[in-house]
């Protein structure tokens, strides 16, 4: 039996960690290089804290609606937000030393330091001790992004935040304006609003969540207008007016200042690929910086792969994780190609949004003839019961053949909903199969159910 492949894999996040303990498991000799925290931006800086502080608000939010589910309690129902973030750390430090003793049951290795492209075969390693170099068959570049930086802001000042600051406030702001309505925008409109700050959202697109279903932006707009969310959409930041020790004023189109406590910048992410030695080995990246792979995750550097955020595909910890696996198995002598028809898009909003695969519009602009189903959760005993009957599930299939095309939904669990119809879209079922399933009662599952029915007119619980 030959010696075991070594492979470095430069970045501890969803893509690298997950690609370090399953390499291990096929028998390779892994090294993880992470220059901050195992887990990456999800796990310490996006993912996890944004969901940690929803929970907090969700509870928050039902505890303040008492009276409708008939309790009561005594003294001033108010945020703490000290410990909300306090229980934010505890989470993602759970979850990080989880991943810890992942990797000693797997006996991955984790050099803590900056790893870089050294040569061929070759990453060098900078940490608290010095300088190390690693020597690998393959390699694994899976160093991910960060927020996104328009030129014209300045970040060093203490009223600019992005997603990652943001997570590190003190004290909830008064009031914040945020830099476009994308989903990071979104959820951190969902968990501040309702800590009772004021906020304005502007979007230069013409609607909200630009890459949802326009039907629900607009239904999701209307939500956020009744929680006192002003959105202002098709509209531009010319500029800063003022820098302010305890505000910012921003001047937008139309001639409108805008002056808040702090403004938070969400208009997307980009590469962590500067000084990572790409250049030294010859790695190709495009005009935005994002490293150029191919359907098995290889570079144009023999030998070198790219997963997750790094490599510009698409931007989320699960498609990491994903094409961390699809790397491993290419790296140890498989032909697995990357497969993206099929990615879930989860929104952790209140209330939640979820999609798969194609919406109406898109699956017309495809050539298709679309059909569609939709079911109201408003007629759903367990939305009623849990007093979150707002939103909607809408089941999308191909007319001539029934098949499920893709779905998208608005309301409590939706991000976990969403994988049956998941399933359904990666393996050609029907939109009969979902409807022929017995779903249990009473639940918001049901609600797929519900709407496979209605798209052939047959469903009991659709009012007209």
């Amino acid at each position: 039996m030959g010696e075991a492949t070594r492979i470095v894999i430069i970045g501890g996040g969803p893509g690298g960690y997950v690609a370090g303990i399953r390499a291990a498991q096929r028998g390779a000799d892994v090294t993880v290089v992470e220059k901050d925290l195992l887990g990456g931006t999800c796990l310490n800086r996006g993912c996890i804290p944004t969901k940690a502080l929803l929970g907090s608000v969700e509870a928050l939010h039902k505890a303040r609606a008492g009276a409708e589910f008939g309790f009561s309690v005594a003294g001033e129902i108010a945020p703490d937000f000290t410990r909300m973030m306090e229980r934010k750390n505890e989470i993602s430090k759970t979850l990080r030393d989880g991943i810890h003793a992942l990797f000693k049951k797997n006996k991955v290795k984790l050099v803590e330091g900056r790893g870089r492209l050294a040569g061929p075969g070759k990453v060098e390693v900078t940490t608290a001790a010095g300088t190390e170099t690693l020597m690998a068959d393959k390699i694994i570049i899976a160093t991910g992004s960060e927020p996104a930086r328009l030129p014209f802001f300045d970040f060093e000042q203490p009223t600019v935040l992005t997603s990652t600051s943001a997570l590190e406030l003190t004290a909830v702001p008064q009031s914040l304006l945020i830099i476009g309505a994308g989903v990071i925008g979104c959820e951190f409109a969902s968990v501040f609003s309702e800590l009772g700050t004021k906020i304005t959202m502007v979007e230069m697109m013409p609607q909200m969540l630009p890459l949802e279903d326009k039907r629900l932006a607009k239904q999701f707009q209307g939500i956020f207008k009744k929680k006192g969310i002003e959105v202002l959409l098709k509209t531009k930041v010319e500029g800063i007016a003022e820098y302010g020790a305890d505000h910012i004023t921003a001047n937008v189109e139309g001639g409108r200042q805008i002056t808040a406590e702090k403004m938070l910048v969400s208009i997307g992410r980009q590469p962590n690929t500067r000084d990572i030695g790409l250049e030294t080995v010859g790695v190709e990246t495009d005009g935005r910086g994002y490293i150029v792979v191919n359907d098995r995750l290889e570079t144009n550097v023999e030998n070198v792969y790219a997963i997750g955020d790094v490599n510009g595909g698409i931007l989320l910890a699960h498609v990491a994780s994903y094409e961390g696996l699809v790397a491993v198995e290419n790296c140890l002598g498989g032909n697995v190609r990357r497969d993206l028809r099929v990615v879930p898009s989860c929104i952790y909003t209140m209330p939640e949004i979820a999609s798969v695969g194609l919406n109406e519009d898109q699956a017309r602009d495809e050539g298709y003839e679309p059909v569609t189903g939709t079911f109201r959760l408003g007629a759903s005993g367990k939305a009623l019961a849990i007093g979150e009957a707002q939103g909607y599930v809408q089941i999308v299939a191909d007319s001539k053949t029934d098949k499920v095309l893709g779905a998208n939904m608005m309301g409590p669990h939706v991000t976990d909903l969403i994988h049956e119809i998941a399933v359904a879209v990666r393996n050609n079922l029907t939109v009969k199969d979902i409807g022929d399933t017995i779903h249990a009662h009473p639940t918001i599952g049901e609600a797929l159910m519900e709407a496979a029915h209605d798209v052939h007119g047959e469903s009991v619980h659709v009012a007209g």
